[in-house]
């Protein structure tokens, strides 16, 4: 088997295994579904994700120690993760070599040249680390953890877990009970689809120019023990071996180490075994470090010091915070949050209602595809008996809680259940408020015992189109002197008959002229003709009590008012 092979089934495996731990990142009773897997193994594997929250964080989520072993191989192997490893990057490599499989020579070698460009990931990288550092004093002491938004292992999930799996289910593959639908998700797959699509104008676009972790790697690579070389002699200067270098690092002559993704194509490629993998330097030299300007390097730095500081001169963790950017139950403080989360999607992948969805705008630049909570969206509100998010957030910026925390009980009795925000009527819109309507969906729904909303009953005018008087009485039965009534309209049991001295009866039928009433009128309760009667409307008036509302939008998503709802959630009084 040739080592091209080899890779090539490394890399194969490695994008199936990827594949399978998203499809099974899902709640639910399937033999296929969520089952003690690793599903976070790759995102562990990726050291830009622990170092990046070490530096923000100043702590280390123990998971994240599997990116020493990423690092350990790229010290000793060179770049294999990428090579070998990375699902995102067979992803680039398979549509690279269908970009470019027909073309001739001269094509692919001008395709798969080195472009001063590359250098480019490095300043990202620069910045991203530069603002994930948790510096001292009261201005510059906010962190905030980007890595995320152009990381590999975090975009390749938050696209399949947000993107591809969503599709699979409506194209009727069933991988989650309904299907599922996200916020903003053109916007990740714009993102996805360029990154990918780009390989068939440049072979590994996304690796060569923008990939922080490639960036990485390429750094530590410079001090690997193993690497790609020429020989002494045997080169005839052909290039056959840089007609599918993957990472444009020029093996004919001075190699450049820290791009050479080991795809190792230069091996199978050479004709006169001119290209060698062993641990003595090249022949032909060696470029060790990336060629970066400092002007670049000093305007990345300081540009990734001053973004969170710049970000949050709005308040947005702070005074000025959006009370509609709902966080999942057990997410840290905004500040701590926004410093640990990578935006993988894996919150929003796991939650069985499909209710936690990747932020906008609304959250700031820094909070852009955080997961929030949108309770329009989904089978139902946040269930107050599901801890399902937090067990599966890699850094634990939704941390791992018990039930007994989220619902106050036993040892956490004293503090009480953990609130995401409360409910507030609108009474604008709310049908008994505003429009005399008889509603109690709200109440009803309610999960929490005692219910954190309760009614109060009112008795409200019916307005008709005129006024209505009595033309006769048939024991139970009123008949009306117009035909002024909808038929059948008011025979819901929500209904009364006002009649003279006050007395109230359900009506229980109606035609346009008639009135039947719960029971037979008898004696003086008789009222004569020509007298007045009224229709009541009788009305549960929601109220809301904050001590009791958890925010678990149960309420919010059951609400009959289309489009903007008559009783929403806001992260008033959440405990975080």
């Amino acid at each position: 088997m040739s080592i091209v092979t080899a890779r090539r089934i490394s890399q194969v495996f490695f994008v199936v295994l990827f594949f399978w731990f998203c499809v099974v990142s899902t709640l639910g009773d399937l033999p296929w579904q969520l089952r003690g897997w690793p599903v976070n193994w790759l995102l562990e594997l990726d050291p830009l994700v622990g170092i990046a929250t070490l530096l923000s964080t100043r702590t280390l989520y123990a998971g994240l120690l599997w990116g020493l072993v990423t690092v350990a191989l790229t010290l000793v192997l060179g770049r294999v993760f990428c090579g070998w490893i990375c699902p995102f990057g067979a992803m680039h490599q398979f549509l690279g070599w269908l970009g470019r499989r027909r073309k001739k020579l001269a094509a692919q070698l001008e395709e798969n040249r080195f472009r001063p460009a590359q250098a480019i990931k490095y300043y990202i990288l620069v910045f991203f680390l530069t603002a994930a550092i948790l510096l001292p004093g009261d201005w510059l002491s906010s962190a905030s953890l980007l890595t995320g938004l152009l990381d590999p292992l975090p975009l390749a999930h938050r696209s399949v877990n947000l993107i591809l799996l969503p599709l699979s289910d409506r194209a009727g593959l069933g991988l989650s009970p309904l299907p599922r639908w996200y916020e903003g998700a053109w916007l990740i797959g714009a993102v996805f689809l360029a990154a990918l699509f780009l390989n068939l104008r440049i072979p590994r676009f996304y690796c060569r120019f923008v990939c922080p972790l490639g960036a990485l790697l390429g750094l530590l690579s410079r001090f690997a023990i193993w690497r790609i070389g020429r020989t002494e002699e045997g080169c005839t200067d052909c290039r056959l071996c840089e007609r599918h270098c993957e990472g444009a690092c020029e093996p004919t002559g001075r190699i450049r180490i820290s791009e050479c993704v080991m795809c190792l194509n230069c091996l199978d490629e050479c004709r006169h075994d001119a290209v060698t993998y062993r641990t003595r330097p090249s022949a032909a030299g060696e470029h060790l470090l990336p060629d970066l300007s400092r002007r670049g390097f000093i305007v990345s730095a300081v540009s990734g010091v001053m973004a969170a500081p710049v970000m949050r001169l709005g308040g947005v963790t702070g005074p000025n915070w959006n009370p509609g950017l709902i966080r999942p139950p057990g997410a840290l403080p905004e500040e701590a949050f926004l410093a640990r989360c990578i935006k993988c999607g894996q919150c929003m992948r796991v939650c069985p209602t499909n209710v936690i969805h990747p932020a906008g705008f609304e959250a700031g630049l820094e909070g852009l595809w955080t997961p929030k909570l949108s309770f329009r969206a989904g089978t139902s509100g946040c269930q107050h008996t599901c801890i399902a998010c937090g067990h599966l957030c890699p850094t634990a910026a939704i941390r791992p809680i018990g039930l007994d925390e989220r619902r106050g009980h036993n040892a956490f009795s004293g503090r009480g259940p953990i609130r995401i925000g409360t409910a507030f009527v609108d009474r604008g819109r709310c049908l008994p408020w505003a429009m005399d309507r008889p509603c109690i969906v709200c109440q009803e729904n309610c999960p929490v015992s005692p219910k954190a909303i309760f009614t109060r009953e009112v008795f409200n005018a019916v307005r008709t189109s005129a006024p209505l008087t009595v033309k006769s009485t048939d024991r139970g039965r009123l008949a009306l002197a117009a035909d002024t009534l909808e038929p059948g309209r008011i025979s819901t049991g929500d209904y009364y008959a006002l009649l003279p001295g006050g007395l109230r009866l359900r009506i229980t039928a109606n035609t346009a002229g008639t009135l039947d009433l719960e029971r037979p009128l008898a004696g003086p309760e008789t009222p004569p003709p020509g007298s007045p009667v009224a229709v009541l409307v009788r009305l549960q008036q929601p109220y809301v009590d904050p001590k009791q509302c958890i925010g678990c939008g149960v309420c919010e998503h059951e609400c009959p008012v289309l489009g903007l709802r008559a009783i929403r959630v806001t992260a008033e009084n959440e405990s975080r």
